[in-house]
């Protein structure tokens, strides 16, 4: 009998996981698909992912609220309502999006909520409503069993659904074969949700889902709301410096966000040595990598990549193991799950919309850092160093020489009133740093006087001076513009990854194509024959304004128009007086202002005779720029013997086989030119430029005017990027 009862058990815990597991698979497999989905749509900037983020937490945290009143109902009325729900949830299935483009002059940050929550919004509100619900009908059907092991089990789920993605679904299968299996899929989960039901008590009362547990303090609900908000804004703030510095897919997209769920199920796991390891260091590892990530290594990103990750794991480990600490009984859980959901979309909030607005760089990320350091657990490393702290008297004296060793250390970086926090000492003071933080964790105010130091002087120090400084920085919803003053140049960076230079001081120089622009670059060869290509009134057209560096190339009777998603460049190139490319050789640019591809679909067949592609995002290439439907639009736009340049620089993917894909598969002749300059300077940066056309003369013209211009190598196997399907695992440049 009691081995019949065991049998049972498992067979209903076994339900249970499975059904937990399925669906968490499915509702963060569908956030990267759709957001993969919208990019043709949206353009490619990375913040879309951040407004896709901001969806899911609402609808995540509606699903909460929504489990949570339902289960204080009869566990059969619960089941029955859920499962209508489900059944709902699936006319909008299969999954696609369900509007057109964005309506004139609404900002980026209102549409993309919008189309996305009207595309899947149902569907992703019953999936996510799912896990509290089907926990507490855990708690209900098996009196003994610990339904918050089962979320550990739901956050590795979701983490697989989000790992899956890039590296197996998105791989294999085209967008349109995505959504059916993910059909399939919710189709399963519903019959899952119907056998948990089955397993609920029958004729049970509402008394039996009622909890009957003491109900947490406010004070405990909003120590729960900042404990959750704190790992989510710092998840999204992560995010934004990795699609802003590689490139806007899902397979970076995927990497904060899957370790945030990962750090749920090792916090919530019934086995928590590795949680309370990870917990005790880290205060640590803030305190090391906080200071590191806000100087960063911009010639070394892979590493800021890789510290940047490791921070968020370390902070969402130690914050969700304090809130695992701090649950409540099994019969108030779904409470808990909806402060913990509300805390994820304000941290949601402050990160991907308060953030944007307030600040003009990302102060967010030190300013969470900075929260994660004040409310991380900590505990003394050993019991000599809780000796320093242990008396009033001792205390004291432990104060006054962290003080005193925080005063030597930032006096030795000092240098001089332009260069307050010098990179002299800077090995030293990381050293000192870290030795008085170690004596530190545990005494909380200690440790916080510390970390905020570090903040500064490893690169808070110079995002503030920047700021103070009169329009050296901007942001948008596309990421942070900094213009740096050289001798004799100026600087336009996007991210870590510069934009643009102009000589200062020089009538001539002023108006001289510098960086990937400069003469002998590819696009300064195409730009020198374009008289004898295409007669003194050729048509150009460029996607991407930058700094407007391409406009000095303009000739009087030519007509010149670019394509600029972004207003703030517009602005900085040609209002600010900052760059005077355009000033000085297009005084009235014809600028459309929203996503290229976009715009063209609207421009006039065979309306221009050269089209230059140089849609950067910081280091990044918005994919939907380079898939055949995109070749498409550019063919219809150049005239039959138009030639198209494309810029494939790239530190992190090797772009030539997507390229060479797209020419072969859309009848385009192809050939490029690799320029490394003798040595870096402002005047020429190593380029990469493909030259297309469909009439084999326009190319034999431009190979002959200089014989640097060499064939196009495709890779054999690789097939062309398509809306319906892309990957870049075969292009990544593993060594950065």
């Amino acid at each position: 009998m009691a081995e019949r009862a065991g049998d049972t058990g498992r067979a209903c815990r076994i339900t249970f996981v499975a059904t937990i597991l399925t669906g968490s698979f499915l509702l963060f497999l569908v956030q990267p698909m759709v957001a993969r989905m919208a990019l043709p749509r949206l353009g490619g900037a990375p913040a879309v992912w951040n407004s896709a983020m901001l969806v899911y937490q609402t609808l995540l945290l509606a699903g909460y609220a929504y489990a949570h009143a339902l289960a204080r109902l009869r566990p059969w009325v619960q089941a029955a309502v859920h499962v209508g729900v489900l059944l709902i949830g699936a006319a909008w299935l299969p999954i696609g999006l369900t509007l057109g483009g964005g309506p004139a002059g609404l900002t980026p940050a209102l549409w993309v909520p919008w189309l996305l929550g009207a595309s899947i919004g149902p569907l992703f509100f019953a999936v996510s409503a799912q896990a509290p619900l089907v926990q507490r009908w855990f708690s209900i059907a098996s009196r003994d069993g610990d339904p918050y092991a089962l979320y550990a089990a739901s956050n590795l789920g979701s983490f697989g659904g989000l790992i899956a993605y890039p590296l197996v679904v998105e791989p294999l299968l085209a967008l349109r074969q995505q959504s059916w299996l993910w059909s399939a899929g919710y189709a399963v989960l519903i019959l899952l949700v119907i056998a948990c039901a089955i397993r609920l008590p029958r004729g049970a009362s509402a008394d039996v889902a009622r909890p009957s547990s003491a109900p947490a303090t406010r004070r405990r609900v909003l120590h729960w709301i900042v404990l959750s908000l704190v790992p989510s804004g710092l998840m999204l703030a992560t995010s934004t410096y990795i699609t802003t510095d590689i490139v806007a897919m899902p397979l970076l997209w995927v990497l904060p966000l899957g370790l945030y769920l990962l750090s749920f199920t090792i916090a919530f796991a019934a086995n928590r040595e590795i949680a309370d390891l990870l917990t005790r260091i880290a205060p640590i590892t803030i305190l090391m990598f906080g200071g590191v990530m806000i100087g960063g290594f911009n010639e070394s990103p892979l590493i800021n990549l890789a510290i940047a990750l490791t921070l968020l794991f370390m902070v969402s480990v130690a914050l969700h193991t304090q809130l695992y600490r701090l649950r409540p009984e099994p019969d108030r859980l779904t409470g808990f799950y909806l402060a913990m959901a509300v805390g994820g979309a304000l941290g949601g909030v402050f990160a991907g919309l308060v953030a944007p607005v307030v600040f003009d760089w990302t102060y967010e990320y030190p300013i969470l850092i900075f929260a994660a350091g004040l409310l991380v657990p900590q505990v003394f490393l050993t019991h000599r160093i809780r000796g320093l702290w242990r008396t009033p008297a001792k205390r004291r004296f432990a104060y006054a020489g962290v003080i005193a060793l925080l005063v030597l250390l930032t006096t030795l970086t000092f240098r001089g009133p332009a260069d307050l926090f010098g990179e002299g000492h800077q090995g030293l003071t990381f050293i000192g740093i870290a030795l008085i933080g170690v004596i530190s964790v545990g005494a909380r105010l200690s440790y916080a006087l510390i970390l905020a130091v570090a903040l500064v002087i490893f690169g808070g120090w110079r995002a503030v001076e920047l700021s103070l400084a009169h329009g050296a920085r901007t942001r948008s919803y596309f990421g942070v513009y900094t213009v740096r003053d050289g001798r004799g140049v100026r600087e336009l960076d996007h991210g870590t990854t510069v934009h643009g230079i102009q000589f200062t001081g020089s009538p001539v120089l002023e108006r001289l194509p510098t960086t990937y622009y400069a003469p002998p670059s590819g696009i300064g060869r195409a730009m020198e024959a374009l008289d004898g290509l295409f007669g003194p009134t050729a048509r150009v057209g460029v996607v991407g304004l930058g700094t407007g560096t391409l406009a000095c190339y303009a000739q009087p009777a030519q007509r010149w128009r670019f394509y600029e998603i972004d207003p703030v460049v517009v602005r900085i190139a040609r209002d600010t007086g900052q760059f005077t490319y355009l000033r000085d050789c297009l005084p009235h640019p014809d600028i459309r202002v929203g996503d290229a591809r976009i715009s063209l679909e609207a421009d006039r067949p065979a309306s221009l005779d050269l089209l230059a592609l140089d849609a950067f995002s910081s280091d990044a290439i918005p994919m939907h720029l380079m898939t055949q439907e995109a070749f498409a639009d550019y063919a219809r736009v150049l005239q039959p013997r138009g030639l198209l340049l494309v810029h494939i620089s790239n530190r992190f993917l090797d772009l030539e086989p997507v390229v060479a894909a797209a020419a072969r598969a859309g009848g385009w002749q192809a050939t490029k030119l690799y320029y490394q300059p003798p040595r870096q300077t402002p005047v020429a940066s190593p380029s990469q430029w493909i030259a297309l056309s469909r009439d084999a003369a326009t190319l034999r013209a431009l190979k002959a005017a200089d014989r640097r211009w060499a064939p196009l190598v495709g890779r054999p196997g690789f097939v062309a990027w398509t809306d319906d399907y892309s990957t870049i695992l075969p292009l990544l440049k593993w060594h950065g």
